[in-house]
């Protein structure tokens, strides 16, 4: 999820709706402008907490540098963070701004989105099926348990997932997904093996992907449900790629890197609306990594930094909702998966000595891009939100 390519660039500030962005050129590099990017709606339910982040809708390496505005006639403005946990009275629609001031007071960026409030208890209880497309995040199987146990309290929705692939075994059968560690949109809209859906994950080719009567390898979704699922389609199919997709670029190669993916992100939305398919897309923005350099530094040592990383992320989550919001009429929307998750408190940590000789020792991140449990319920609590204003 490396973001944001701020690229070589000019002093120029252009405006692409309510996001500052710097016009772009061979010349120059101004890493202090802020970026700042909020999801078109914000979704609450009553009785749940729903945080923004500020540092998550915004590229700069210090967020304490700048001043963080709310403008919202609901939650709480804390540091960091806006916070808000619903009544059932707070049912409605409202405005969340954002700005971001200098030292001087001036406002150097502003967004705004809807925010969202639907009632605790679900309208319609009737079963909902879904499938999960993902990577490690949707591997781990911990949002889509999340998922399965808030469906199951009183007046929810029933929720059934689909999908060949079970990490969590015998144990928890209900807990299936097309979720596999280190995959990309990529693999899942090209790689074919004899071995879909069967045997180790690593090496199985795309589960979507089938020999057609002239020897053709093809995306073929009613043939998937056929053979998953009985023939029945979806209701919702969740797509939540990135991390693996654009970990490796540097803001001289970034824009093709994107471009590369959501090639073959479209690819898998055609797929999962074609031949008859009622199926609803969400996308899922990517999140961000863990805030601390120490936890790329735990995983990949030398060979990757959180800054970079960061900066990717951010600049593939504006392309994708300049790519995919609004597009609700065709049935694909837009899940701010990113805004809700703490990046310092819930991904994984561990004590260790500060170094040799101290005696003291603290906790340090050591995982860059996979959240805590925590974390990943956050995540589900997000989705779950969403899937209740749908």
């Amino acid at each position: 999820m490396l973001v944001a390519c701020l690229r070589r660039c000019l002093f120029i500030v252009i405006t692409i709706g309510a996001v500052p962005l710097l016009a772009a050129d061979d010349s120059t590099h101004n890493p202090g402008a802020v970026r700042l990017v909020l999801p078109p709606t914000l979704y609450a339910v009553a009785g749940h907490e729903l945080n923004v982040y500020f540092d998550n809708v915004t590229l700069t390496i210090n967020p304490k540098n700048y001043v963080f505005d709310v403008d919202c006639p609901r939650g709480s403005h804390f540091e960091q963070f806006w916070t808000y946990t619903p009544s059932a009275d707070d049912v409605g629609t409202y405005t969340f701004a954002l700005d971001v001031r200098n030292e001087q007071n001036e406002i150097i960026a502003h967004d705004e989105c809807k925010l969202v409030v639907v009632p605790a208890n679900a309208k319609d209880e009737s079963d909902l099926t879904l499938l999960l497309i993902g990577d490690s995040l949707t591997h781990a199987s911990t949002y889509s348990r999340h998922l399965l146990d808030l469906s199951q309290q009183p007046e929810q929705p029933k929720i059934t997932l689909i999908g060949s692939h079970n990490p969590t075994g015998e144990n928890d059968k209900a807990n299936r997904h097309e979720g596999y560690g280190g995959w990309t949109a990529l693999r899942f809209a090209t790689h074919f093996t004899e071995t879909a859906r069967t045997g180790d994950y690593k090496d199985r080719g795309s589960p979507f992907l089938y020999v057609d009567e002239n020897g053709e390898k093809q995306l073929d979704f009613k043939k998937y449900v056929t053979d998953v699922n009985d023939g029945e389609f979806p209701d919702i199919a969740t797509i939540f790629l990135g991390p693996n997709d654009i970990f490796r670029y540097t803001d001289e190669d970034i824009d093709d890197g994107i471009e590369q993916m959501l090639t073959h992100y479209d690819r898998l939305i055609e797929m999962l609306q074609s031949k008859q398919s009622l199926t609803k897309v969400a996308v899922m923005l990517p999140v961000p990594p863990a805030t601390s350099q120490d936890a790329f530094g735990a995983n990949y040592r030398n060979g990757q930094t959180r800054w970079q990383y960061k900066r990717n992320t951010h600049l593939l989550v504006e392309k994708m909702l300049e790519r995919y919001a609004d597009r609700e009429d065709q049935g694909i929307f837009i899940v701010p998966t990113n805004v809700n998750l703490d990046c310092e408190h819930n991904y994984p940590a561990a004590e260790v000595k500060w170094n040799a000789q101290a005696e003291g020792s603290g906790l340090r991140q050591n995982n860059s891009v996979h959240p805590a449990a925590s974390g990943y319920r956050q995540i589900g609590d997000t989705l779950y939100a969403w899937l209740l204003a749908l």
